[in-house]
C-alpha cells in the first residue's frame, strides 16, 4: 500500500519586513500582493490538483485560526493546529508530522510548506512536489532548491553533490552542505557556479524520517512532542498543547535538523519562487507600469517617477523621485528607499522597544 501524502502549511509568522501593511492582527500571509487572493489562499490553491483538503494541515497562532478557516473553508476544522506561542519551525514540523500520522492511521509523507511565499509556475511546483514525494517515500529528506537569479545575501544556499539515481525522471542531487546567508563576495560566486541553489525552506520527508531525525538530533524536543501524541484528535488536544507546548525547546528546522542530517537530497525547483521578504521584493515581482512603478492600493499620480511602490487609500502624488516605497495606512506612513526596505524590521524592533504596540 502506498504511503499517503500530506501537506503541512506553516502559517504562524508575522512578516515584520512588510510593516506597516503586515501587522500582528493582519500578518503577511493575509495580504493580497498578487491579485485578489491572499498569500495564504494562494498557498492552499497550489495544492488543488495533488491533494484533497483533508490532506492539508495548517499550523498557526490562536488569533489567526478563524481568519484562515474563513479563507480556506474546504479544509476540515480539525486540521488546523494552534501554536500557543511561537517556538520555531522545528516544533511546528514535528507536531505536523505526528498529526499527519494520526490522520493517516500510520506512516505518511509530508510536504512542509510556507503560507507567505509567491510561486508563479504552479504546474511546475506541483510536478516537483509529486516527484519529491516519490523519492521521500524511500527514506531521504528532499529539499526544494531554487536556481539563483542574482547574488542574494538574504537567502541561505544549498551546495549540491552528485546526481542521485531515483525512480523519478526529475533531476535529484545529494546535498553536500547547507550554507548560511553569505556575504556579497560569496553570494556572487555561489549564484553563478552552477553548484548551489537557494534554500526555499520547503522540503518533503516521511514521518518515520522526521521522528528518526528528531530522536537523534533534538531528543528533548522529541520527548515533549511524544507527550502530546496521546491527546491528538481528542478533546484534550487543546489543553495539552497549552500546557506542554511552552516547554518545548525553541529551534529552527534548518539549524536543528537539516544541517546535520545524513540522507538529504535536493530537487531543482524552477517554479517562479519568491519569498516576498521585503518591500523591494514586492516592487520587483509585481505588475508595474512602463517605468517600474507599482500600485497596490489608492491612486498614484506620478511625474518623472520610476521604480516606486505605492499603497494608500488616498491620492499620492510624486515628482522627480525613484526607487521609493510609500505605504500609507490609517495610522502609519512609511517612506523608505527601496534598497533599504530590509531595514523596516529595524523600525518594528524600535517600536517594540518603545512599547508602541498599537501600531504593530
Amino acid at each position: 500500500m502506498e504511503i499517503p501524502f500530506y501537506a503541512v502549511i506553516m502559517a504562524g509568522g508575522s512578516g515584520t519586513r512588510l510593516w506597516p501593511l503586515s501587522r500582528r492582527q493582519n500578518p503577511k500571509q493575509l495580504l493580497r500582493l498578487s491579485g485578489e487572493r491572499t498569500l495564504y489562499q494562494l498557498a492552499v490553491d497550489r495544492l488543488d490538483r495533488i491533494l484533497s483538503p483533508e490532506n492539508i494541515i495548517v499550523v498557526t497562532a490562536g488569533d489567526m485560526v478563524s481568519k484562515l478557516m474563513e479563507q480556506s473553508p474546504n479544509i476540515p476544522k480539525h486540521n488546523f493546529l494552534v501554536e500557543p506561542e511561537g517556538r520555531g519551525t522545528a516544533p511546528v514540523i514535528g507536531l505536523g508530522a505526528f498529526y499527519a500520522e494520526y490522520l493517516a492511521g500510520g506512516e505518511a509523507v509530508i510536504a512542509c510548506l510556507t503560507a507567505d511565499h509567491l510561486i508563479t509556475d504552479v504546474s511546475s511546483f506541483q510536478n516537483v512536489l509529486v516527484a519529491a514525494c516519490e523519492v521521500a517515500r524511500t527514506g531521504p529528506i528532499v529539499t526544494l532548491g531554487i536556481e539563483p537569479t542574482f547574488p542574494s545575501t538574504g537567502y541561505g544556499y544549498i551546495q549540491r553533490g552528485s546526481p542521485r539515481k531515483t525512480s523519478t525522471t526529475s533531476a535529484i542531487y545529494d546535498v553536500k552542505r547547507f550554507k548560511e546567508k553569505p556575504n556579497e563576495v560569496a553570494a556572487a560566486t555561489m549564484s553563478t557556479d552552477g553548484k548551489h541553489f537557494w534554500n526555499s525552506g520547503m522540503f518533503v520527508w516521511s514521518t518515520r524520517t522526521v521522528q528518526s531525525e528528531f530522536r537523534k538530533q533534538i531528543p528533548d524536543t522529541f520527548v515533549v512532542l511524544e507527550k502530546l501524541v496521546a491527546s491528538i484528535g481528542t478533546d484534550l488536544q487543546g489543553d495539552a498543547l497549552s500546557s506542554i507546548w511552552p516547554t518545548i525547546p525553541k529551534d529552527s528546522i534548518d539549524y536543528a535538523i537539516m544541517e546535520n542530517a545524513k540522507d538529504v537530497c535536493v530537487i531543482p525547483a524552477n517554479i517562479g519562487w519568491n519569498d516576498v521578504g521585503s518591500w523591494l521584493s514586492v516592487l520587483n515581482t509585481s505588475d508595474s507600469d512602463g517605468l517600474g512603478n507599482v500600485l497596490l492600493g489608492g491612486t498614484h499620480h506620478a511625474i518623472d517617477t520610476s521604480s516606486t511602490l505605492v499603497s494608500a487609500s488616498k491620492l499620492v502624488a510624486t515628482i522627480g523621485v525613484e526607487n521609493l516605497i510609500i505605504i500609507d495606512t490609517s495610522d502609519v506612513l512609511l517612506v523608505c528607499a527601496a534598497d533599504r526596505s530590509e531595514d523596516v524590521k529595524r523600525v518594528v524592533e524600535a517600536l517594540e522597544d518603545d512599547s508602541k504596540l498599537s501600531v504593530l
